[in-house]
């Protein structure tokens, strides 16, 4: 009988789930599984091995059901091995935890009531670790945090413009999606040495996406910063975004509170600029239209604008990289920013970009740009490790 790992990644509409060798920790996982957009028609459920097929949950409670359907799966691929622990991408730690900490019904109450900080992530990352420690007291929880890698950012990076006594009610710049960025440190290391320990900006472009300015493979800037609303455009979050905006609407429009968190979070980004879909492979196809093309080159101002202000925040760039699913997969968009950064020494290879190569700068260019799928289940789970 072996030892497993379960890695758990609760998004608000995505459950991403792996198991791994406890044992020996591949970076390939021995299995994996995805439910996706869960609650709408189009949910669905993919696993390696197998087609995608549609994912049947009751209208009650749909997030409950899919992590139902995630346990039956895992139990089907178990056979005789146990899960030894399970490690939990959790976005928020406080000005707590930064590290690892198993969760206990102590650490879980902290960790509920930072969920106003990550509304979209935390609630559904904490319900999956309650159910478990209600039926499964005994079994390791680990919770691994999406804020933990930006520790390392100077103290004025993590100061807000705000009244200093706020910051005494945890109201500083913290920074997320670290276990990409942890990854990707690790990767790039590897890969390409002391060109990756020198000025790096990763730029993790997902559904939420963000930018992080390394040096030394350790985070020094980052663009989200309180919350994961703040920073670079993204599929349906807003980015960052004068306050006065959000004055404005309360005050003259009347939106509520929740209205305008719901706005903010649920139809901004690409789907509210072009008023026809987050996705910008769908986008792309219907760049013809006004509203998808100024979507998309708002989505690729704002990337660019950003990394420029990252690369002066670093003195310069040795190493730009690409990652998560738009990063990794849309030779388009790594294009149009890549054309934007020239200025830097940016130069593309057009071929090996439109292949999604390892490594799609030129011999020109003077910043190496490199395309590195991220790997956070596999991050959770050596976390977890530990713990054995």
């Amino acid at each position: 009988m072996s030892e497993r790992i379960l890695a758990l990644n609760c998004g608000s509409s995505s459950i991403k789930s792996a198991l791994f060798d406890a044992a020996t920790l591949p970076r390939a996982p021995a299995w994996s599984g995805k439910a996706v957009n869960i609650g709408s028609a189009e949910a669905a459920f993919e696993e390696s091995g197998a087609a995608s097929q549609p994912l049947v949950t009751p209208d009650g409670d749909p997030y409950r059901a899919a992590l139902a359907h995630i346990r039956d799966r895992v139990r089907a691929r178990l056979g005789g091995d146990r899960i030894a622990a399970v490690a939990h991408r959790v976005v928020h730690g406080g000005a707590k935890y930064f590290t690892p900490v198993r969760v206990d019904a102590a650490v879980l109450a902290d960790l509920r009531s930072y969920i106003p900080l990550a509304p979209l992530h935390q609630p559904f990352a904490l319900e999956a670790i309650a159910e478990l420690l209600a039926t499964q007291p005994e079994l390791p929880q680990i919770a691994c945090f999406d804020t933990g890698f930006h520790r390392s950012m100077p103290g004025v990076e993590q100061m807000l413009p705000l009244p200093r006594v706020l910051r005494e009610h945890g109201l500083r710049r913290y920074g997320f999606h670290g276990l990409s960025y942890e990854y990707l440190a690790l990767a790039l290391d590897e890969r390409y040495g002391d060109r990756a320990r020198g000025r790096t900006i990763c730029a993790h472009l997902g559904a939420g996406a963000s930018l992080c300015a390394m040096r030394n493979l350790q985070s020094t800037a980052t663009t989200m910063g309180f919350s994961a609303l703040d920073g670079i455009m993204m599929n349906t979050r807003s980015g960052a975004l004068d306050p006065g905006v959000v004055l404005y609407l309360m005050q003259m429009r009347k939106l509520s509170l929740d209205a305008v968190g719901h706005m903010l979070y649920h139809d901004s980004g690409l789907l509210g600029v072009s008023g026809i879909s987050s996705d910008p492979r769908v986008l792309l196809a219907r760049e013809h239209e006004a509203p998808a093309a100024e979507a998309l080159a708002l989505y690729v101002h704002r990337i660019v604008r950003e990394i420029g202000a990252l690369a002066a925040t670093l003195g310069g760039l040795d190493l730009l990289a690409f990652s998560a699913g738009i990063g990794e997969n849309r030779a388009e968009i790594r294009e149009r920013v890549c054309a934007g950064l020239r200025f830097l020494g940016v130069e593309l290879d057009a071929a090996a970009n439109a292949a999604n190569a390892p490594v799609i700068s030129s011999a020109a260019s003077t910043v190496l740009v490199a395309v590195e799928p991220t790997n956070e289940e596999w991050i959770a789970a050596r976390a977890a490790a530990k713990w054995l």
